[in-house]
């Protein structure tokens, strides 16, 4: 019997707080430009992994397994990802959230509300028109900008030069 009610709470919880029990599963963020914008912006001795993306994208959703399977490679080493979605706001708990869980996402995931681009494009990289894929790695002494789909190969050498650079 405490089975059961263990499950009834759960499940009351649930329902009571939808918001909270979904997001819980992901290690999701949803920031604004001048909330997320010191993520691009760390001066220590990690290499980051910076990728602006979509669910609606599809070069962006077939680049995530090389992403993803980087990150498992360097989980080790001094090496962050954060997935930055573009994906509306209000599309969080009914296609962001159930399409990082059905691929199984492990990275870190900022949902970037902010729709005002034409304003923070420039700040992320200069060069950059704003198209995604974009992704930038970067660390104390270095930063790259990418404007391209990668596969796991190309992502692999990239990053493996970056985290042993001397």
């Amino acid at each position: 019997m405490p089975g059961k009610l263990f499950i009834l709470i759960v499940l009351w919880f649930t329902w009571l707080f939808p918001e909270l029990s979904v997001t819980e599963t992901k290690n999701i963020r949803v920031l604004n430009f001048n909330q997320f914008e010191q993520n691009l912006h760390f001066r220590n001795d990690t290499v980051y992994l910076v990728n602006f993306w979509a669910t609606w994208c599809a070069p962006c959703v077939a680049e995530l397994p090389a992403i993803e399977a980087v990150g498992k490679k360097y989980q080790y080493q001094k090496f962050k990802i954060l997935l930055v979605s573009l994906d509306l706001p209000k599309q969080l708990n009914s296609r962001l959230i159930p399409f990082l869980l059905s691929k199984k996402i492990k990275s870190d995931v900022i949902l970037l509300d902010d729709p005002d681009q034409n304003n923070w494009i420039e700040k992320v990289n200069a060069d950059w028109s704003g198209e995604i894929p974009f992704t930038l790695i970067y660390g104390k002494d270095f930063r790259s900008a990418y404007a391209q789909s990668f596969s796991y190969e190309t992502l692999d050498s990239i990053v493996n030069l970056k985290i042993h650079l001397p």
